[in-house]
């Protein structure tokens, strides 16, 4: 037996095992009738890797035989010295492949500020990830996620942003690989804000990742979640659909899932929604469910 026919009787089995005292594997997003399709983003996992309690490369198998899942999305610092290390990256892709799992994108944080005042600084962030667009492409991604952090004033700051922005995105695009800026903190939370700054990269591979929850400024000032959804659903290339807690009835204490996924819908996005479990109260694997079992439900009344 090859390598790869071990590996598919091995997920075969594991799976099995793993779905015991569950229902059937139902795969979200593939119905005619469904508005969007649901990923999984690998954050939902963050404590669980940590504690090497699983691995980055147990991600492919959990993503889609506990939850089946068939699309992920990667978060960089768990495979951080990685990013050139094409063995490693040929056994994400073998893993992903052999599963039938598809890669979207990697979510890059700890490169550097794009927004940099200084102008070194910030040459050298965007050159940091140039290789984070080089495994994307490797990966079969589409996007890399990025954050547009910068210092200054309001307006200085969108300048700043869209020179980091502007000069990342014309080396992605030359290998198919969108740049999208994720609402993170800081004026990137304030929507207007973000909106402007892509539009004044004004490119076709620059865009947006609206995340549900990501609108708090700063300590004790917060954007509004459904107004920062709208502004900036127009240039979105992904949708993160961030949870922390859950009612008795399985809604989402502080985002209204229903009113937020019409605005997504609304503006014409019908691509990947992704699940990005943040919360305490439920265990990391529990919480995930919870947030599919929540999307299913508000992509069924909605459709």
């Amino acid at each position: 037996m090859n390598r790869r026919d071990f590996l598919k009787k091995s997920t075969i089995i594991t799976g099995g095992l793993s779905l015991t005292g569950m229902s059937a594997i139902h795969i979200s997003g593939c119905s005619g009738n469904f508005p969007f399709q649901i990923s999984l983003a690998e954050w939902s996992l963050h404590r669980t890797i940590r504690s090497k309690t699983i691995d980055h490369l147990d991600f492919f198998n959990i993503a889609k035989n506990k939850f089946g899942i068939s699309a992920v999305e990667y978060v960089n610092i768990f495979f951080l010295d990685k990013a050139k290390d094409r063995s490693y990256l040929e056994e994400m892709r073998l893993r992903a492949d052999d599963l039938g799992v598809i890669s979207l994108l990697i979510m890059c944080d700890a490169e550097g500020d794009l927004g940099d005042p200084d102008p070194k600084a910030r040459t050298q962030a965007i050159e940091n990830h140039y290789k984070w667009v080089e495994a994307a492409k490797f990966l079969d991604c589409h996007s890399i996620r990025v954050n547009a952090r910068s210092n200054g004033s309001y307006d200085e700051q969108i300048k700043l942003s869209v020179d980091g922005l502007q000069r990342l995105t014309e080396f992605g695009s030359k290998q198919n690989i969108n740049v999208i800026v994720e609402n993170h903190g800081g004026l990137s939370s304030n929507g207007a804000w973000l909106a402007e700054v892509i539009q004044q990269v004004d490119h076709s591979y620059c865009g947006t990742l609206p995340d549900f929850g990501n609108f708090q400024i700063n300590d004790g000032e917060w954007y509004d979640r459904y107004q920062g959804v709208q502004e900036l659903m127009p240039y979105a290339k992904a949708v993160s659909a961030k949870s922390n807690n859950f009612d008795l009835e399985g809604n989402e204490t502080q985002t209204d899932y229903y009113k937020i996924m019409k605005i997504v819908l609304d503006a014409g996005y019908n691509g990947y929604v992704g699940i990005e479990y943040e919360g305490n109260a439920l265990e990391e694997m529990e919480g995930i469910r919870a947030t599919k079992n929540l999307l299913e439900r508000v992509g069924s009344a909605l459709s």
